[in-house]
């Protein structure tokens, strides 16, 4: 089982601490080795440590920006999509992809945890907002791949 070509949404908080950047780069890694497509928001934070995984693993990053300026990317994104949306983006990142991976994460995080269980993603949580129904959660980047390769294979 591999994840080849498949669409991955990682979310989360767009500041983090070393920690949480450590697992974000690990998912990133992790998914990318088995072949998936990284989707995140194009910026920093999370969606810097996912991107830069992915790449470090020989994987495929996308980043669905806010904004229209290509120097706002993170520079682990390789396919760039300048919305100027604001957070409106949100929708095309979560319509994008076959399943989400939170972790960490503010409002707009959970705008996008939302968002997804409304158009009926499946969503991982590490480490982000808890108790929300519909939420998988689990406690490592190994646990997550092992999540999403129960859901979407």
């Amino acid at each position: 089982m591999d994840l080849k070509n498949r669409r991955i949404g990682i979310i989360g908080a767009g500041i983090v601490k070393g920690d949480i950047y450590d697992l974000a780069y690990e998912v990133g890694k992790l998914l990318a080795q088995n072949g998936a497509i990284i989707y995140t928001g194009g910026l920093g934070g999370v969606m810097e440590a996912a991107s830069k995984g992915a790449l470090d693993a020989g994987g495929i990053t996308v980043g669905i920006l806010p904004g229209h300026k290509v120097e706002e990317v993170n520079p682990y994104v390789k396919i760039i999509v300048l919305t100027d949306m604001g957070h409106a983006r949100n929708v095309i990142l979560i319509r994008s992809v076959e399943c989400v991976v939170s972790i960490s994460g503010g409002y707009g995080t959970l705008s996008e945890i939302a968002l997804a269980l409304k158009m009926w993603k499946p969503v991982i949580g590490l480490k982000t907002w808890e108790n929300i129904p519909g939420v998988y959660y689990v406690n490592s980047p190994q646990e997550v791949l092992l999540k999403i390769l129960e859901i979407v294979s």
